[in-house]
């Protein structure tokens, strides 16, 4: 057996085989499946050296594959395959064969092999330089299936990392576009004209986008993005929807990712998302800081005045100061309420229990509240706040509640439509003890007829009659949201 500089083997001794293939084992060659690519490749080889025979085998990890048999029976190609495997051919059963290695990317990857029974003479450097030109054939079509398969691999890799871009963009409600400055040509997905309410579409027009954002936004939104396309590169900005009410925010993030040779922006990449949630949240956050920083200034105000007004009409100190801290705790509970509530308001019967929960008992209940729930602004709670436990105070220590069989109806309807709507809210006390007008009014009766000062076109009237005393306040409503109907 001789072998080239090339690595192809060339075999021509007689002898005898028989021994020799049967301590080899054997492998299923009949069980690969025909490659007509590959069986063209033997057949040819074996027209072009006039042999009989050929073989083509794939190698892998020392693992020997017959990709092609052409005049072989499927026990003669196993045998071949494990002979294969260290370069050998069985010149007993083959006198005359060559063997032409298969390379792909300089790495030996199998070899081709032309037999015959019969010895030949040694061929001609022609004939070899056919066979190896059959095997950089057959080194080629394994290079180029090689590639396909690597293509085909990143072609499933792209496909799987663009399902997971796609899911990803839903999960977060994105909508992701590519933007070409050149042509105007926005290619998008179909969740971003859905955001600039415009029709459904894969491809939009920038200035079709541009003339969708709200006109207070849009000066801004330019100079942004001329600032990155002149060279920042990178994009921020949030605006509002044209058209759209209540007003709906997106945020958009992009980024320059191409420019050519004369720095000119080619390719912009970027998305839009829904910020409406959030800027709502912030608006009301900012609103909430503006109506505290008012109630606190207020709150003041009203706490020094009732401290001065208290102690001016308290006879000692001890009287000034339960006064005082009850008075403190009414404005306490209201001012409670409105910021578990977000200074937004609250119902009427939920500030009258609580007011007056302290002056009742819950086991025999004497105060009883009847009404349609609506919500009160701020004013009208404080000040309502203020009028209920003065009411209940007055009637703990000398009216209806003062007695064992007193009872307290409290009440309120509402009157008018929608934008000009009153509320009546009347206090009728009963079962008390004979009710004279008192020869002076202290601080509780001012704070009775004035708490409600703030809230315009309001209205206090408060009654010493002898069958008990009677309060009825009248006050406009503003377009708060009804609550239930009944106590």
């Amino acid at each position: 057996m001789a072998a080239q500089d090339n690595g192809t083997t060339v075999a021509g001794t007689a002898g005898d085989v028989a021994g020799e293939a049967g301590a080899l084992p054997a492998a299923d060659a009949s069980a690969v499946p025909s490659d007509p690519d590959f069986d063209k490749l033997t057949a040819l080889a074996a027209a072009v050296m006039n042999v009989p025979m050929a073989l083509l085998l794939l190698v892998d990890g020392g693992h020997s594959t017959v990709a092609s048999r052409f005049g072989l029976s499927a026990g003669e190609a196993s045998v071949l395959a494990w002979a294969g495997r260290s370069d050998g051919i069985p010149e007993a059963s083959f006198p005359f064969g060559m063997s032409v290695p298969l390379t792909v990317s300089g790495r030996a990857v199998g070899r081709l092999l032309v037999l015959d029974r019969v010895a030949h003479s040694a061929p001609d450097r022609d004939s070899i330089e056919h066979l190896e030109s059959i095997a950089a054939l057959g080194s080629s079509l394994l290079t180029l299936r090689d590639r396909s398969q690597a293509v085909a691999r990143a072609e499933a890799a792209l496909v799987q990392a663009e399902t997971r871009r796609a899911i990803a963009l839903e999960a977060a409600d994105l909508a992701s576009w590519v933007w070409d400055p050149r042509t105007g040509v926005v290619e998008c997905d179909a969740l971003l004209p859905k955001l600039f309410n415009r029709p459904a579409a894969t491809r939009m027009r920038a200035r079709d986008i541009l003339v969708s954002i709200d006109r207070r936004d849009i000066g801004r939104t330019r100079k942004l993005f001329r600032e990155a396309l002149a060279g920042s590169d990178d994009y921020s900005g949030e605006y509002r929807v044209r058209g759209v009410e209540p007003p709906r925010w997106l945020a958009a993030r992009g980024k320059v990712v191409g420019r050519d040779a004369a720095a000119r922006p080619t390719l912009v990449f970027g998305v839009n998302f829904d910020v409406t949630e959030r800027r709502l949240a912030e608006e009301r956050q900012r609103f909430l800081l503006r109506e505290i920083n008012h109630r606190v200034k207020n709150t003041l105000a009203t706490v020094q005045a009732l401290a001065s007004q208290t102690v001016r009409h308290a006879r000692e100190p001890r009287e000034f100061l339960d006064a005082f801290s009850q008075r403190l705790r009414a404005l306490g509970l209201a001012h409670s309420l409105l910021s578990d509530h977000e200074w937004r308001g609250i119902g009427i019967r939920e500030l009258a229990r609580l007011e007056l929960s302290a002056f009742d008992d819950a086991e025999a209940p004497r105060i009883s509240i009847t009404g349609q729930d609506v919500l009160l602004d701020p004013d009208q709670t404080l000040g309502l706040a203020l009028i209920l436990h003065e009411l209940a105070s007055n009637a703990l220590k000398h009216g209806a509640l003062s007695a064992p069989a007193g009872k307290v109806a409290v009440s309120w309807t509402v009157q008018g439509v929608k934008g000009n709507r009153r509320l009546s809210l009347e206090w009728i006390e009963s079962g008390g003890p004979p009710v004279t007008p008192p020869a002076h009014h202290g601080f509780g009766s001012i704070l009775i007829r004035r708490s409600l000062a703030k809230v315009l076109s309001s209205e206090v009237r408060h009654e010493y009659l002898p069958g008990g005393v009677e309060a009825r306040i009248s006050m406009p409503l503003g377009e708060t949201e009804e609550k239930s109907d009944q106590a």
